[in-house]
């Protein structure tokens, strides 16, 4: 499935939700960081799996320029239990994530945002508009042959005071798990 890519210059939209560092989070949680990269992601996504390591590089490589990351779960836990907020604590653990993992059991946040998919990535500027939706680089599945790192680029842009280029390549990923209603 790939993102819907949501119009460029769309507001950010607040939330309240839990982290699995036991912290509450909301929009003005980030409001000291001059770049907000907003991920929907989960535990069991293949997808996500392949590229976690290459956004907590990221994240590690961008922080010291204002750039936050936050990653947001807002899968079904009932239907997937690996998805679920001790597993995410797990996860966040076991993977050393650098950045706060959110627990969106509501799935009202996924929803405001228009995600789709995992990974689903959405990067807000100072004024938390949208200036950059798609994917994080040219092979999710092998880091090794990735010849270009679109995510990453678009951070530059934004750090440097550029303009983010308009032509981006959507995100492909799993489709989030939502909840029968």
């Amino acid at each position: 499935m790939h993102s819907t890519m949501v119009p460029l210059g769309t507001p950010a939209v607040n939330f309240q939700l839990p982290g699995v560092d036991g912290k509450k989070y909301s929009l003005d949680s980030f409001s000291d960081k001059n770049v907000l990269v907003v991920i929907f992601m989960c535990n069991h996504c293949p997808y996500v799996k392949a590229v976690l390591q290459r956004l907590i590089d990221l994240q590690a490589e961008t922080g010291t320029q204002g750039v936050q990351f936050v990653g947001f779960n807002s899968n079904d836990v009932e239907r997937y239990p690996d998805d679920s907020f001790e597993n995410m604590r797990k996860i966040a653990k076991e993977k050393g994530i650098n950045f706060p993992y959110l627990f969106d059991a509501s799935q009202k946040t996924a929803r405001a945002y228009n995600a789709v998919c995992t990974p689903d990535i959405y990067v807000y500027g100072p004024e938390r508009k949208l200036l950059y939706r798609g994917r994080i680089d040219d092979n999710w599945e092998n880091e090794e042959k990735v010849t270009r790192r679109d995510l990453k680029e678009a951070l530059d842009c934004i750090v440097a005071g550029k303009e983010v280029p308009s032509d981006q390549i959507p995100a492909m990923g799993c489709s989030i798990k939502w909840k029968e209603n």
